[in-house]
């Protein structure tokens, strides 16, 4: 293992995090709260201490091969969160589970919370709670490789270890271009965002503190009640809005942005957009009997639905109250998620819609023993080890899933909780079902058990086989 470009390379990424984190001082200061000095302390310690990695690895080599951005991608967002964890030990006094915890559901989009009363915390400390998900939304990975293209090949290597989705797409032939390009994309329509929510009323503080968890499907808001304390359905419409489009493809919002509108036709935004209608439609028409008429219904259906598929976690109702049929369908996109090389997590759209076609080739191969049937994806064949390895990738997610709600039994939970835990953690939605619902949060839970999700939301962040590699002995190997 080349230890001195790993510690390198988290130093770095320390420093990152501590120049965003000093963001809240600006925050501090215009609110005249007493956090300034504590986020003053805690960004000298990041910087500090990163300068110190820096010179200590001062002549660490710039070849990364596989096995150390496997390492490397997993450890950085340990320590990020250990590090980001550290205003709410020091300003809101939480232990050290439930600060990490906290933080590794910021930076891992996830959005579950053990806060109990969020309006009481300071402004500042409650920005960078928010800013986590932006940042980690893209992915600090790949905002380090394209603003420092210091590891010269080793930067691919970083980005197909932490990039969400069966595959990272290069849109151009250099990667720190590539970054720089997704995250120009993810820029634009955080601004976008930002402007039409201040446009409905929202002030700065809130306009941006909602635009972070949208764009980067994370689901943290600095209200009690979430989204649904503004009661606007403009600012509803325009998060549901903006909610479908960090569910899609950056690469193809950078392309429309170019001006290739050829791009719409992409198979799995094709896929995603008939879901997510089809899954509107029905319980928009399920909720009937719950709202007084069918546009207030469509409202809070398509948000609801939007922000799980979406893997977003905002909430404008209490859909633990809603009908049967609409439970399970939100129950079910858990596990769908949005599309690869978005900010969303769970399985991902195209995951399941290449398995189908697979599944129907392999109908057809009953039919027909000798035919020859290629699965393709925009006209375009896949391999077969592709098809495997994505194979893999759900039979492991289903099995972490399983695994994880039955560690979380074993702790008293009911069933309805510790499956809405397991799919919510894992999937990086943030509210479940049962006791972690949509009007409950994660406090009351054992410190184990938020050890457990923490690693959960990693594993599902970083797309199962980044974290579960490290566990096989041939890894350790020479």
């Amino acid at each position: 293992m080349n230890i001195k470009l790993i510690v390198r390379f988290i130093s770095i990424l320390t420093i990152i995090t501590s120049v965003f984190m000093s963001t809240s001082i600006l925050f501090a200061l215009y609110f005249h709260e007493k956090t300034v000095l504590d986020f003053l302390e805690i960004v000298a310690i990041g910087i500090f201490t990163g300068l110190l990695g820096l010179m200590i690895t001062k002549d660490a080599p710039k070849n990364l091969n596989r096995k150390d951005g496997f390492l490397l991608v997993s450890l950085s967002w340990v320590i990020v969160s250990l590090f980001g964890g550290l205003p709410y030990i020091k300003i809101a006094h939480l232990s050290l589970t439930n600060a990490f915890f906290e933080t590794m559901s910021g930076f891992t989009t996830t959005g579950a919370s053990i806060l109990t009363n969020i309006e009481s915390l300071p402004k500042s400390l409650l920005f960078w709670r928010s800013l986590t998900h932006w940042l980690g939304g893209m992915g600090i990975i790949v905002l380090t490789v394209a603003i420092l293209p210091i590891l010269g090949i080793g930067g691919i290597k970083l980005l197909k270890a932490e990039a969400p989705g069966p595959s990272m797409e290069k849109i151009s032939p250099r990667i720190t271009e590539t970054a720089k390009y997704l995250w120009l994309a993810y820029i634009v329509l955080s601004v976008a965002e930002t402007i039409l929510l201040i446009l409905g009323g929202m002030n700065l503080f809130d306009a941006l503190t909602h635009m972070f968890g949208t764009m980067a499907t994370g689901g943290f808001s600095p209200k009690n009640s979430s989204v649904a304390y503004f009661h606007s359905a403009y600012i509803d419409w325009v998060i549901t809005i903006f909610m479908f489009i960090a569910g899609a493809n950056f690469t193809i919002h950078f392309r429309l942005l170019s001006g290739k509108l050829s791009e719409i036709k992409d198979e799995e935004l094709k896929a995603y957009t008939l879901i997510v209608i089809f899954a509107v439609l029905i319980v928009t028409l399920d909720n009937l009997s719950i709202y007084s008429t069918f546009f207030k219904s469509l409202r809070y259906s398509a948000f609801q639905v939007v922000s799980i598929i979406t893997t977003t976690g905002f909430v404008t109702a209490d859909y633990s109250k809603w009908n049967g049929l609409a439970k399970t369908v939100l129950f079910i996109l858990m596990f769908i998620g949005g599309c690869a090389g978005s900010t969303g997590g769970s399985i991902k759209v195209i995951r399941i819609y290449t398995l189908f076609k697979q599944a129907i080739n392999e109908l057809k191969y009953n039919i027909h023993p000798k035919g020859v049937f290629t699965v393709t994806i925009n006209k375009q064949p896949l391999r077969k080890n592709t098809i495997f390895s994505i194979s893999g990738f759900f039979f492991l997610y289903m099995t972490t899933f399983l695994i994880v709600a039955l560690i979380i039994s074993l702790f008293g939970t009911d069933i309805m909780t510790s499956l809405g835990a397991s799919a919510a953690t894992l999937g990086n939605i943030g509210p479940g079902f049962g006791k972690v619902g949509p009007v409950s949060n994660y406090a009351w839970l054992p410190a184990p058990v938020k050890w457990i999700l923490s690693f959960a939301m990693l594993t599902g962040r970083l797309e199962i086989y980044t974290v579960f590699v490290l566990f096989s002995p041939a890894f350790w190997k020479k």
